[in-house]
């Protein structure tokens, strides 16, 4: 059996879910690799990738918000409509979708059909909790990218709590899931809407507290200060073992990061991407959960809620349990994909 299995690069997560789900997939057959998107970190030379578009990314500016501009001038519709009609879904027996535009819009011209998988399509169910404080023109575009953007004939979605029936539990890497967590002495940052700069600025300022900076653009690691700096690409698993052992979490609203932080009991505080309504709804869901979110971004009293946070008593109950497995969620997958 000809599997395709298509990678959306905008930031981490699907890559980070990808590395946990292949070694299941390849048990179902041959697979092949999409990857769609140009501003991720994470390397991929471990994925059989065999095709590659630009796809369709969303960029960020300094303060924490989508540098709409970047976006608009990135946005290219001819060359994903070309993209889209060169990529040969109609040679494969399975398309599974991690939120890939090129691949929706391939099947959708080509007549082929496929399984789509990801979190933003938990937000195909109006129960599924939402930011209520988005502005009506913010909302319509927000609800208009989840639940458009990208299109599949069937779906297996991933959330916080299984809000509806094929909302299933987040996939959690198997480095995390097999690991014992500690509370240690440091505070892991990953807040890769903000320049390195700022952040080791606010961060200097909490001299009591020592944080673990992971960037997307430092090369090597190095100390400022209370801070030490890494990227997000560190060797040696640097990215595991510092979650693992870190006292708690300071990140935007991306699931993957927020889901793994909560599997291990961690405290967390929430940042999520100014104007991203995907985010502003993954932090409203982790306000529900009892997890503090800073909506509106890095200000004055930040320094001291992060100081009040962080040294008082670790409140237990938020973790998030794994009712199925990564095996179990890939022949889900699967099943889904035959029922096609």
């Amino acid at each position: 059996m000809k599997i395709l299995y298509s990678i959306q690069a905008t930031g981490n997560g699907h890559i980070s879910r990808a590395k946990e789900i292949l070694p299941y997939l390849k048990e179902y057959g041959e697979v092949d690799c999409m990857l769609s998107g140009d501003n991720s970190q994470l390397s991929t030379n471990d994925l059989p990738i065999k095709y590659r578009s630009k796809g369709l990314s969303f960029y960020y500016n300094s303060k924490g918000g989508i540098d709409y501009w970047k976006t608009i001038l990135k946005f290219n519709p001819f060359r994903i409509y070309r993209d889209a009609k060169a990529l040969p879904v109609e040679d494969y027996d399975i398309i599974i979708n991690d939120y890939d535009p090129i691949t929706s819009l391939a099947c959708r011209l080509k007549k082929v059909k496929s399984v789509a998988i990801g979190n933003q399509f938990a937000f195909l169910s109006e129960k599924t909790p939402r930011f209520k404080d988005a502005n009506k023109f913010d909302r319509f575009i927000g609800e208009l990218i989840l639940k458009h953007l990208v299109t599949a004939t069937r779906y297996v979605a991933f959330g916080y709590k299984a809000y509806d029936s094929f909302i299933y539990n987040p996939i959690i890497r198997k480095s995390i899931v097999e690991s014992t967590p500690i509370e240690g002495e440091h505070i892991l940052v990953y807040l890769p809407q903000y320049e390195d700069r700022m952040l080791i600025e606010v961060f200097n300022q909490i001299t009591n507290l020592k944080f673990h900076l992971f960037s997307k653009t430092a090369k090597i690691s190095m100390d400022w200060g209370n801070v030490s700096v890494f990227s997000i690409n560190a060797p040696n698993k640097m990215f595991d073992i510092s979650l693992i052992n870190c006292k708690g979490v300071i990140t935007a609203g991306g699931f993957q990061l927020t889901s793994e932080a909560l599997y291990l009991g961690k405290r967390l505080m929430c940042i999520p991407i100014g104007g991203q309504y995907e985010q502003l709804c993954n932090a409203a869901a982790l306000r529900n959960i009892g997890v503090y979110v800073d909506f509106y971004g890095i200000l004055d009293d930040f320094i001291l809620y992060v100081y009040i946070m962080f040294t008082s008593p670790l409140i237990s109950g938020r973790k998030i349990p794994l009712k199925y497995s990564t095996r179990e969620l890939v022949n889900i997958i699967i099943n889904e994909a035959i029922k096609n």
